[in-house]
């Protein structure tokens, strides 16, 4: 028996020996709080686990024999507005406790309970120091049993378990502490990111392991984090330069969530995110991860085309939130605070995919993907996901009440016949509007259109500045066909995609002038029916490049010298009209007498047939009948440019006093 003994204590030194080799300084890493360990904090103790552990004399109860003073701190703890499960105080005395008696920094390394305070020198680094404000780092001592939520994978709430393959992410008693994603004994798990990880971090394995990335449906909430192993965030090979400040990773997929979010001390909004360094001014707080790579710096080493730059002077952009106007995910799809567009507004980054390719209008743009709409059908009923881009535009520019004509986007016509909402373009591009560009639906109309280019006829790979459009059942275009940047990748240009910002007024991708008149009632002199202010005489049929014309807009859709020929607009019973004369002559522009979006309501005077709906700041009654428009005759009664233009075709022009 005495001979057993002997050999088990023997092998009971030789383990403890092996241990104490295995727990040296290039394990321990920084926790080895020893004179010739590698961390910041020295003390005069040669036994590094001393620091933490006591054999003999440590605080009792369930800790694990542990020497370092706990902390009695009241803490504030993460919270969102989408949050499922609500994070508690750590228990005195459990795992995070223990962690926190260090890391929270109101008590120093080295206040041991049984031999008392061990004299240190050095500080902890910032970033390792968390203070009693927990609400910018992830949440834990969850409130148990946990809640299931579309964002998490099911076993969490079902059987207590993480998705892990490897089983080493594990909740601790039901909730998630420090120890489910650090093992404090062991800095280079991860042999890239030396930070105490459970297991290999890299590419988001630590944060899938709780956090679901495929589609789930629960309580009627689908899951934002769905398609994310297929984004451009899971999969770009770019670098990120060491500047960027992210960490020890080499490429956007690697760092994966990290690129966007920060587990600790997250100096961004709710949500973890991580903050552009130092803050970009006039920016909302959730736009600022993006800025870091999207603002065309030196972060990434092939950035994608700065996104921000769409917003510098001279160009107008979407108008970024206001103070107290920012997004926040759990606001409805319907936009009620609106002139607050975020980039979270127009994309999901958990899903957004890099644009090889583009869809056949109106399909939702790969960068857009797994964003949030609202239907076409009623201007409510939210969309999730968008299918279709325009229903991710319909948010704003739909149903929403908060809607609001601003100068800095250029002047705005004021129709002669409009809706209760004249900022609503449901109505004015459904299909039951009289005519209007074929956006929420194939092209209808019964008449020819014969100012219509040979290729917006038909979907085939006809090389040209325009995407060739088509469905198969009927033409359709995009609303980015026309509202997009003025240096656009997919018109030829650098810059990014989409409706960001543009040097031409409304966010137009081209030149698009507006006819307008001298303000004042002194008519026919100024006021609605004089002569036209901004005239564009013999026009530039240019419909792009770097000299547009006026027209240029239109000329991605229509072919001008077809509209010059009046070919579309033949003249009237005098053989005087049609748009040579207008154009040519008068300097008019399409926004006199057109509606760029469409015609959804009706009059007697004025049907709306091919888009035609004047504009009441120049366009006047010519003093004999109401203004009217007449297709058959080709006919228009109505003063403008300084002529009455008479019911029966005759033209004359208005007497001056």
């Amino acid at each position: 028996m005495r001979k057993h003994w002997i050999t088990g204590f023997l092998i009971l030194l030789a383990s403890a020996a092996l241990n104490a080799q295995v727990l040296g300084g290039d394990i321990l890493g920084t926790h080895d709080l020893s004179p010739t360990g590698p961390s910041p904090v020295k003390g005069q103790s040669s036994a590094a686990c001393l620091y933490c552990h006591a054999p003999h004399s440590g605080l009792g109860g369930s800790t694990p024999l542990w020497a370092q003073t706990l902390s009695s701190q009241t803490y504030n703890l993460y919270t969102s507005t989408t949050v499922q499960n609500i994070a508690t105080q750590p228990t005195v005395g459990g795992v995070t406790s223990l962690c926190l008696s260090c890391h929270d920094g109101t008590i120093a390394p080295g206040q041991m309970v049984p031999s008392g305070n061990v004299a240190v020198t050095g500080s902890m680094n910032t970033a390792d120091v968390f203070g009693t404000a927990l609400k910018s780092s992830h949440p834990i001592s969850l409130k148990t049993p946990l809640v299931d939520s579309s964002d998490l994978v099911s076993s969490l709430a079902t059987t207590g378990t993480t998705a892990d393959p490897l089983k080493k992410v594990q909740l601790i008693n039901g909730s998630v502490e420090c120890t489910s994603c650090h093992e404090p004994h062991n800095q280079r798990i991860d042999p890239v990111s030396q930070n105490f990880l459970i297991r290999d971090g890299a590419n988001g394995q630590i944060c899938l392991s709780c956090h679901e990335p495929n589609a789930r449906t629960v309580a009627g909430k689908s899951n934002p984090l769905a398609q994310w192993t297929t984004s451009v965030h899971a999969t770009s090979g770019n670098i990120v330069a060491p500047q960027a400040g992210l960490g020890s990773y080499t490429t956007v997929a690697q760092f994966a969530c990290l690129s966007c979010h920060m587990p600790h001390n997250a100096n961004g909004s709710a949500g973890l995110l991580r903050g552009a360094t130092p803050p970009q001014p006039n920016m909302d707080a959730s736009s600022q991860a993006c800025f870091a790579c999207h603002s065309g710096g030196t972060n990434l080493q092939q950035g994608p085309p700065s996104v921000f730059a769409e917003y510098a002077t001279p160009k107008v952009g979407h108008p970024l939130p206001s103070q107290g106007n920012s997004h926040d995910p759990s606001e409805p799809a319907v936009l009620v605070n609106n002139r607050h567009t975020t980039c979270a507004d127009c994309h999901n980054s958990h899903s957004s995919m890099q644009v090889g390719g583009f869809t056949p209008a109106p399909q939702i743009r790969p960068s857009q993907t797994g964003v949030v709409g609202v239907s076409a059908t009623d201007g409510i009923t939210p969309v999730v996901p968008a299918v279709n881009q325009y229903e991710n535009c319909l948010r704003c520019h739909g149903s929403s009440p908060g809607k609001q004509t601003m100068t800095i986007y250029g002047y705005a016509p004021l129709r002669q016949v409009s809706g209760a909402d004249p900022l609503n373009v449901i109505s004015q591009m459904a299909a039951t509007a009289s005519s209007s560009h074929p956006v929420l639906h194939d092209m209808t109309s019964p008449w020819p259109q014969p100012s219509l280019l040979p290729y917006m006829t038909k979907f085939d790979t006809t090389p040209n500045s325009l995407r060739p459009i088509g469905s198969g059942q009927g033409m359709r275009i995009f609303c980015s066909d026309c509202h997009n940047g003025d240096d656009n990748r997919e018109s030829g240009g650098q810059g990014p995609n989409g409706p960001h910002g543009s040097v031409y007024f409304h966010i137009l991708e081209r030149r698009y002038e507006f006819s307008t008149v001298a303000p004042g009632a002194n008519f026919p002199l100024t006021g609605p029916g004089s002569p036209i202010q901004n005239t564009f005489v013999n026009p530039s049929l240019v419909g792009g490049n770097t000299n547009p014309g006026p027209y240029a807009l239109c000329a991605k859709c229509h072919d001008l010298t077809n509209l010059l020929q009046d070919l579309s607009f033949k003249p009237g019973p005098t053989g005087k009209g049609g748009h040579f004369t207008h154009i040519s002559q008068y300097g008019l522009s399409c926004s006199a007498c057109h509606s760029a979006h469409g015609m959804g309501s009706l009059s007697a005077s004025v049907t709306g047939e091919r888009m035609v709906n004047f504009d009441l700041n120049v366009v006047a009654p010519n003093k004999t009948s109401p203004i009217s428009y007449n297709r058959t005759v080709n006919t228009c009664v109505l003063a403008c440019h300084g002529y009455n233009h008479n019911s029966d075709g005759t033209v004359a022009a208005i007497p001056i006093p």
